[in-house]
């Protein structure tokens, strides 16, 4: 006899949405259901499968050790039933309606806008979404499939990237600041400075990325923040070199001299969350980028 399955997709996103959102509430919100619908989606699936899955402790409901595991698993199969529905819907139409780059922000943007020249002829009419990210918010992009092209400085585990560029960064101050007259610094002097740092874009960032030297810190969202704020002669920054050349050209800004390294280099690459469903649209882009990198 054909195996027939207890439970399905639907209470195992149910199930996903509850444990997100921290509770019954606030998942009935999500997912715009009523909140008795969601719970009893939930005490049905854990009836069926003979499984306590979920505890209610206080107001929120917790996982119990079974539900971790289960949970887990399921996070594969509906992630799997996404990439299908999504394979499916490519092929019917043949060339996605819009395609999601997402692009660190060290990364040199020029390269794109040409290859977007060239693509623009060949688009079809796609939508192009481009997406702005930084440090760990460029991983996080990566991990939950959220773009079709992603662009970073750093290729998480199991994933594989094509490079196209090496980003420099140098450390840089105003015109007015103190440091500007300092021949050569220590690495450690700068800790003693306000250091102007650019915004992680992940929910969950991580503190320790970023060469976050300096115990004072002020964050903005962009270089060109970073910029005005230095020309201030307030704080000092760690610049990709082609965001700070204007300024440092027109003596704005000063490149400040380390007497162990006055440099970082962080390789950027190209690379597809989800290559089995990567549309037409989406690969010649990507050929487009990797070409404009040849020239």
């Amino acid at each position: 006899m054909p195996y027939r399955p207890k439970s399905t997709l639907e209470q195992w996103r149910i199930l996903q949405a509850v444990v997100d959102a921290g509770g019954y509430a606030q998942a009935a919100d999500l997912l715009n259901k009523s909140q008795s619908s969601l719970n009893h989606a939930v005490a049905k699936l854990q009836s069926q499968l003979g499984v306590e899955l979920l505890e209610v402790i206080g107001r929120k409901a917790q996982l119990t050790d079974a539900g971790e595991v289960m949970l887990r698993r399921s996070r594969v199969l509906t992630q799997q039933i996404e990439d299908l529905e999504l394979l499916a819907d490519n092929i019917e139409r043949g060339w996605e309606p819009e395609i999601r780059v997402a692009v660190e922000l060290a990364y040199p943007k020029h390269y794109l806008y040409r290859a977007l020249q060239a693509f623009y002829p060949q688009s079809r009419g796609s939508r192009v979404q481009i997406i702005d990210t930084v440090l760990t918010g460029t991983s996080e992009i990566i991990l939950q499939k959220k773009a079709d092209l992603v662009i970073a400085g750093v290729v998480p585990k199991g994933y594989l990237g094509e490079p196209l560029y090496v980003t420099r960064f140098i450390p840089v101050v105003g015109k007015d600041h103190e440091l500007a007259a300092q021949p050569v610094l220590e690495q450690t002097q700068l800790s003693q400075y306000l250091q102007i740092v650019i915004r992680d874009t992940a929910q969950k960032p991580l503190e320790n990325i970023g060469w976050l030297k300096a115990e004072q810190r002020w964050t903005v969202d962009n270089f060109n923040e970073a910029i005005e704020i230095l020309q201030l002669g307030l704080g000092f920054c760690w610049l990709p070199d082609f965001a700070a050349a204007q300024a440092l050209a027109q003596g704005e800004l000063i490149q400040l001299q380390l007497n162990n390294s006055t440099e970082r280099l962080v390789p950027m690459s190209i690379l597809t969350p989800q290559e089995e469903t990567l549309g037409p649209g989406s690969k010649q882009l990507r050929q487009l980028i990797l070409a404009e990198h040849l020239k």
